[in-house]
C-alpha cells in the first residue's frame, strides 16, 4: 500500500461535523510507521478501526487513461530503441539519446569487444578493470560505454549477463571499476584502453573505430597492431622467431579453416610477438590442441565475438 487517504464520511456537506469527526479521531505517532511504506503490515494502523473512515491505496496510476498513458510512453521508447537506438527511462540503464546512438552505436560494439576479449582470456578471478578513454570518445555518454566494457567482460563466464545488469554484477563480485578520462595523446583521434588486474597478471587491449564504422584492436600487450575484429578469431602469443606464419597458415589449411585476416605484432626483433587470425568459421579444438602441441606458442586461444 503506497499511501493511505482518511476522509469522514457524511451524507450531508456539515463543516461543523467534519470538524467533530476528525477530532474525535485517536491521536497516533505518524513516526511509529515503517521507514519503508512498502514493508510491514499497516492493518494495525488505528485509522482501519474507525467507523467513520474510509481507508484506500493510492490508486492514481490505475484509472483507464493513466494506463493508455503508459502504455504509449513505453511503446513509443520502444519504437524509439528499434528504430534509433535511442534509450530514455530504462531501469538501470543509461540514457542514450539519438543523436548519440548515432555516433557512439560503432563504440558500444568496440567497448563490448574489448571487454569480451579481457573475459575470455582470464581464467582466474578479477580483482580491478580501468576503462580509459582517449580523445574524441573521452567526450561521449560514458555510461552507456562503461556498461558494455563490463558486459563484455563478464559474459565470457556468464552469458546471461548484460547491459543492464553487468554493473551490478561486477559490484557483486567485488571488482574494483575505475575509469580515466583524457585529450588525444597518439596517433588515433579516438580509442579506449581496458586494462584487467588478477592476483596473477595484468593484461591490456586497446581498440579504436576507423571512418568504416569498424571496430578494430590496435593494442594488445602493449604490442602495436591493427586487427579487424571478426566472429570467429585465434590468438597466439610466441617468441618472434622463423616459421610461426608458415606454421598457422599451413595448420589452418590442412583443418579446412579459412583465413579472412591474418595480423602480426611484435615488442621487438626476438622479443614478444602475437598473431591474430580472423577465421570464416570457428575452429575445431583439435588444431588449438595441435598447436599447442608443436611447443612454438606461449598460449593459443580461440575467440568469439558477436560482431552482428
Amino acid at each position: 500500500m503506497n499511501a493511505v487517504h482518511a476522509r469522514p464520511v457524511a451524507r450531508q456537506h456539515d463543516p461543523q461535523a467534519e470538524i467533530d469527526s476528525l477530532a474525535a479521531l485517536p491521536t497516533f505517532d505518524p513516526n511509529d510507521r515503517p521507514n519503508n511504506p512498502t514493508s510491514g503490515d499497516p492493518s494495525d494502523s488505528p485509522l482501519f478501526n474507525q467507523p467513520n473512515v474510509v481507508c484506500t491505496p493510492h490508486l492514481g496510476a490505475a484509472t483507464t487513461e493513466a494506463q493508455e498513458n503508459v502504455a504509449l510512453q513505453v511503446a513509443e521508447q520502444m519504437s524509439d530503441y528499434l528504430l534509433t537506438g535511442a534509450v530514455q527511462n530504462a531501469l538501470n540503464m543509461p540514457n542514450v539519446t539519438a543523436e548519440e546512438a548515432s555516433v557512439m552505436g560503432p563504440w558500444i560494439k568496440l567497448a563490448s569487444h574489448l571487454g569480451a576479449f579481457i573475459g575470455q582470456m582470464t581464467e582466474e578471478p578479477i580483482k580491478a578493470i580501468n576503462i580509459l578513454y582517449d580523445g574524441s570518445v573521452a567526450g561521449m555518454n560514458l555510461a552507456a560505454l562503461h556498461s558494455a566494457v563490463l558486459a563484455g567482460v563478464l559474459k565470457a563466464h556468464n552469458p546471461d549477463v548484460n547491459l543492464v545488469s553487468a554493473p551490478i554484477v561486477a559490484k557483486e563480485r567485488g571488482i574494483q571499476i575505475s575509469t580515466t578520462r583524457q585529450d588525444k595523446t597518439g596517433t588515433f583521434d579516438a580509442y579506449i584502453k581496458v586494462t584487467m588486474v588478477t592476483d596473477k597478471r595484468e593484461r591490456s587491449v586497446a581498440g579504436t573505430c576507423f571512418s568504416d564504422g569498424k571496430p578494430r584492436f590496435i593494442q594488445i600487450k602493449g604490442i602495436n597492431v591493427d586487427a579487424e575484429i571478426g566472429a570467429h578469431m585465434l590468438y597466439t602469443t610466441n617468441e618472434d622467431v622463423p616459421g610461426i606464419i608458415g606454421l598457422l597458415g599451413m595448420t589452418m589449411s590442412k583443418n579446412n579453416v579459412n583465413i579472412a585476416n591474418f595480423t602480426l605484432g611484435r615488442s621487438g626483433v626476438g622479443q614478444d610477438a602475437i598473431a591474430i587470425l580472423y577465421l570464416d568459421q570457428a575452429i575445431d579444438p583439435k588444431v588449438i590442441d595441435t598447436l599447442e602441441s608443436t611447443g612454438m606458442f606461449q598460449q593459443v586461444k580461440s575467440l568469439q565475438f558477436e560482431v552482428a
